[in-house]
């Protein structure tokens, strides 16, 4: 007689099998789907079938292990989970809960939430530059702005300087209204952004106010030296190779810097190379620098998100040019 090929997991009876199941069974359902088995209940067991059996178990261990830590799973959440273990990524998730980067105005405690993450705060703790590529979603400048503001709320800096080049993505806005200031900030929204979640707008304004925080466009670090701050550049993909060479050269003592970018949207001219991937190239063996690459697996966004940069990355690795 042909043996059943099933495993049997036995339920831990502390965490409520509704957190563990999702929504409508959202997340076993998931679990199913990614893994080809067939996930039953009975009483306080699951009975798993199929040939990635062993891997379902393993999946569903770690999910309980995420409620345990963190006290939730989030269908985001439990998606990661059936990502990394599936392409075999290193995970802890009670690492990732016990690393506070800092509390939000809310009192909401900020942590990275991925191994891809957690190893780009790492870096940033370690190294005085780091670079962090890799697609939208995956948290490159929020991360970067929280750890800036733990930095400065710790007395290691003096200020914040976020910076971003003038790059419109792909279409040309014209003539814009008002002083230079405001015509240069709807480049630097995003900055504020995360800078206003974080520290909450009032805050914000103040620290602006005293110097302690500076938001600006590219062009104004040229000439400058700044000793004691954090400094970020945002999209980087966007500086051209005399623009990058000029940033990363405004680096004074006791200063740390983080480069973000993305470098499958460049929006330069056409025949303009992006400094950020020379950089990748030119000082990938200088020591001191670290570079950290994420990808779709990092993305915190909506699950859409992650799965639009899949098809994207698929579709480029067969050859696909929207040009054509």
């Amino acid at each position: 007689m042909k043996e059943e090929k099933r495993v049997t997991l036995p339920m831990d009876e502390s965490i409520d099998s509704a957190r563990l199941f999702g929504n409508l069974d959202r997340n076993i359902k998931a679990v199913e789907k990614t893994t080809g088995t067939t996930i039953i209940q009975r009483g306080e067991n699951l009975l798993i079938q199929g040939e990635n059996r062993d891997l379902a178990a393993g999946i569903i261990t770690k999910m309980e292990d995420e409620i345990r830590a963190a006290g939730t799973l989030d269908a985001q959440k439990a998606d990661y989970i059936i990502d990394v273990m599936t392409k075999n990524i290193p995970y802890d998730e009670e690492e990732n809960v016990k690393d506070i980067i800092c509390y939000t105005h809310y009192g909401k405690p900020l942590r990275p939430k991925t191994h891809g993450q957690k190893e780009y705060v790492d870096s940033i703790r370690r190294s005085n530059m780091v670079f962090g590529v890799g697609p939208a979603g995956t948290g490159k400048t929020y991360l970067a702005c929280a750890m800036a503001v733990n930095a400065l709320k710790n007395r290691e800096i003096e200020r914040i300087i976020l910076a971003r080049p003038a790059v419109e993505a792909g279409e040309s806005l014209g003539f814009l209204p008002g002083d230079l200031q405001e015509k240069v900030d709807p480049y630097l929204r995003p900055l504020y952004d995360a800078l206003y979640e974080i520290m909450g707008q009032e805050a914000s304004a103040k620290l602006k106010e005293k110097g302690a925080i500076e938001v600006v466009p590219l062009a104004y670090m040229r000439g400058r030296t700044l000793d004691n701050s954090f400094i970020i550049l945002d999209e980087a993909q966007n500086t051209t190779r005399e623009q990058m060479k000029m940033f990363l050269t405004r680096m004074g003592f006791h200063s740390k810097v983080v480069v973000t970018g993305d470098i499958t949207q460049i929006d330069l001219p056409k025949g303009k190379g992006s400094g950020l991937l020379e950089a990748t190239r030119v000082l990938r063996n200088v020591e001191g620098i670290e570079f950290c690459y994420l990808s779709e697996v990092d993305v915190v966004r909506h699950e859409l998100v992650k799965r639009i940069i899949k098809a994207y990355n698929d579709y480029e690795k067969k050859g696909g040019d929207g040009r054509k």
